[in-house]
């Protein structure tokens, strides 16, 4: 049986409806199993989609803002594919899921949609970041830097002919095609995809925007309100409600076009005859804030709008059914490996994740997640916003949280403590900490003990990465020590 696992970056849970009753489906929701509290390890890129590779959290793998690398001590879930004659294949639209930040075991081929001819050099980042003479200057000095044909191919893609209003899930599909339609079928695949389109700058395509902003709303005028998320928590941008509703518009109408482009490849699987016999997963590494909780983007906090995410599976034991189950991203691998039938017993050994197998006998009783550092750190976001607001340095924390059916409770290092009932709030607005003592201490001593069950990372090595790397992170608004 093929794997499929489509990460639809940056969407949660309570975002995707209004796109999915607005589609035309097949059967990827509508004869699937749909987990309506499915939950993430972590509220961003790379530590989340480091413990769905590898089954474990964060404070195990390692891999987060304070040590941005999935180092090689843990088995990742396309290694152990690959050793079992998988053809193992990724499209990355984000670039913290590439070779560079560890990514890459496993994978046969790992195809990076920012660049038009696969490279180590990134010049296109020149020709999105600079002006007049300097753009030339750098330009020049970086297209000697490899392969200068490579170089500037990219360059020349990056500045005249990828789309603005698509962050690469139209060239993704037709990479994916091309590779359906002539790869060698002798072998069952494993296919990995994520897509970034509901990530800010929201700049969904114009007849997607125009379904789902206000009637008195152009999308010209949509184009511009304010984006940016670091200079909103920091009160040096102005974004008013009628501002968020906007950006809650634009958002939404990423989403429906990605649920498009989803379609489509389960489309080209049924063309192919490949549908059938797919595990078919899609599901999201994190969520959002568009002005919820006083935040923007996905960082310095544990609520559900960042952890909550959208959970389909299709395929083999999974039929037309929904779940209520608490479960985790960091579940599928011990879930794919029980659907497969593959043993790999030393890797199970490290996975902290629980089978959701609709065989298996264990359910979750809780959820946990971490942030285990501040992304952006806090001198980092004081050279881009100035002089930081004394709110905003109570972010310069971690966060740890555990979710119960009934209760999340999130500690952090600072001596911070909240306490929401979720049955009743969930929007957690409400903090109980104060009055519910009795649940604070039950949930306090099982995070302990959750913490006190594993052999946690540390990292020896601090990781780097490249220039260019580092500066289209910045593009996507990860701003870099």
């Amino acid at each position: 049986m093929n794997v499929v696992v489509l990460v639809m970056d940056t969407v949660r849970a309570d975002a995707i409806n209004t796109a999915l009753s607005n589609a035309t489906l097949s059967s990827w929701v509508e004869s699937g199993t749909g987990f309506h509290r499915a939950y993430v390890s972590a509220p961003w890129t790379l530590p989340s989609h480091a413990s769905l590779f590898t089954g474990t959290a964060p404070s195990k793998h390692g891999a987060h803002a304070g040590h941005k690398h999935l180092d090689d001590t843990l088995t990742t879930l396309p290694e152990i594919l690959h050793h079992h004659d998988y053809e193992t294949v990724a499209v990355s639209n984000n670039t913290w899921i590439s070779e560079e930040f560890g990514f890459g075991r496993g994978f046969e081929t790992f195809y990076k949609t920012w660049q038009y001819v696969q490279s180590d050099t990134d010049l296109g980042r020149i020709a999105r970041q600079e002006e007049g003479r300097t753009k030339l200057t750098e330009a020049t000095k970086a297209l000697f830097d490899g392969n200068p044909i490579t170089n500037l191919t990219n360059a020349i893609y990056g500045q005249f002919f990828r789309k603005t209003e698509d962050d690469g899930a139209a060239r993704t599909n037709e990479w994916i095609e091309d590779w359906l339609t002539t790869r060698n079928d002798s072998r069952p695949f494993f296919l990995f995809v994520n897509y970034l389109e509901p990530h800010l700058e929201y700049r969904p395509p114009k007849a997607h925007a125009q379904e789902y902003l206000p009637e008195d709303v152009s999308y010209e005028a949509a184009m511009e309100v304010p984006q940016d998320a670091w200079g909103y928590i920091a009160d040096t941008v102005e974004v008013t409600d009628d501002d968020f509703e906007i950006l809650r518009a634009l958002y939404r109408a990423e989403i429906a076009y990605l649920v498009e482009k989803i379609q489509e490849v389960v489309d080209l699987c049924k063309a192919e005859d490949e549908w059938e016999e797919s595990l078919f997963i899609v599901t999201s590494d994190h969520g959002e804030n568009i002005g919820d909780h006083g935040l923007m983007d996905h960082q310095y906090a544990l609520y559900d709008t960042l952890l909550h995410v959208p959970l389909f599976v299709h395929g083999g034991p999974f039929e037309d059914d929904e779940s209520h189950d608490i479960v985790q991203l960091l579940d599928l691998p011990p879930t794919i490996l029980d659907v497969l039938d593959i043993d790999a017993p030393e890797a199970r050994e490290q996975f902290q994740g629980i089978s959701f197998h609709p065989d298996a006998d264990e359910t979750r009783e809780y959820a946990i997640a971490e942030y285990m550092a501040p992304q952006p750190r806090m001198d980092a976001l004081k050279r881009r916003v100035g002089d930081l607001p004394e709110h905003v340095r109570t972010y310069d924390r971690s966060l740890r949280a555990i979710r119960t059916d009934d209760h999340k409770f999130i500690r952090g290092s600072d001596g911070s403590t909240e306490l929401y009932d979720v049955q009743t709030d969930p929007e957690e607005m409400n903090d109980l900490f104060e009055t519910h003592e009795d649940v604070v201490a039950d949930l306090d001593t099982r995070l302990d003990e959750w913490l006190e069950s594993f052999e946690h990372a540390d990292p020896d090595v601090e990781a780097t990465m490249s220039k260019d790397t580092k500066a289209r992170l910045e593009d996507l608004g990860y701003l870099q020590d």
